[in-house]
């Protein structure tokens, strides 16, 4: 087990821990710090404090009230649906390959791909604003024509590690898909 520091594109702090199940079988996860309780307490003192600036002009307290419901339901749905922890490549050679997300609030989301429908994993590049970003993925074989690409599924997402992270993790799906 290797557990190595990287950033992601927009130069924070991410890890990579690779983990070798057997030759034909590695598992990939690439973690984000978790929340900042700083950040939290500036949005939602930011929040309330427009809203007592309101409530200070309009003497109407449902203002504050409004306030707190935002900021709980505005918490609530960035850990449940946008916060990602940890995603994980398991990549299982002849088999297939599972890519699972899990978010802040414990929810988890698992896609497997078959084996038989992966033509290859890549590293491409896009234009992300002013800037070139390289991403993982996988390219899947259209069923009507074995030589041409149907789709592309981009990994890592949420985390979006640089170059040098998503090397490492080429290399070695490279290696066990070669196995195949």
């Amino acid at each position: 087990m290797e557990d190595e520091a990287f950033t992601d594109i927009n130069g924070k702090a991410i890890s990579l821990d690779c983990q070798s199940h057997s030759g034909f079988c590695r598992e990939f996860t690439v973690s984000s710090p978790k929340v900042s309780i700083g950040k939290v307490m500036v949005y939602t003192c930011s929040v309330w404090l427009t809203a007592y600036a309101v409530f200070f002009f309009t003497e109407n307290t449902a203002v504050l009230s409004c306030a707190i419901f935002v900021t709980l339901v505005g918490m609530m749905l960035h850990i449940h649906f946008v916060k990602v922890d940890h995603e994980s490549l398991l990549v299982i050679g002849s088999l297939g390959i599972q890519v699972s997300s899990s978010y802040a609030s414990g929810r988890e989301t698992t896609t497997f791909i078959e084996m038989g429908k992966i033509k290859d994993i890549v590293i491409n590049e896009a234009i992300y604003m002013h800037q070139i970003i390289y991403y993982l993925c996988v390219l899947l074989k259209d069923s009507s024509e074995p030589d041409a690409v149907s789709s592309v599924v981009p990994l890592f997402q949420s985390s979006k590690p640089r170059l040098n992270c998503l090397v490492k993790v080429y290399k070695s799906c490279q290696e066990i898909l070669s196995k195949c």
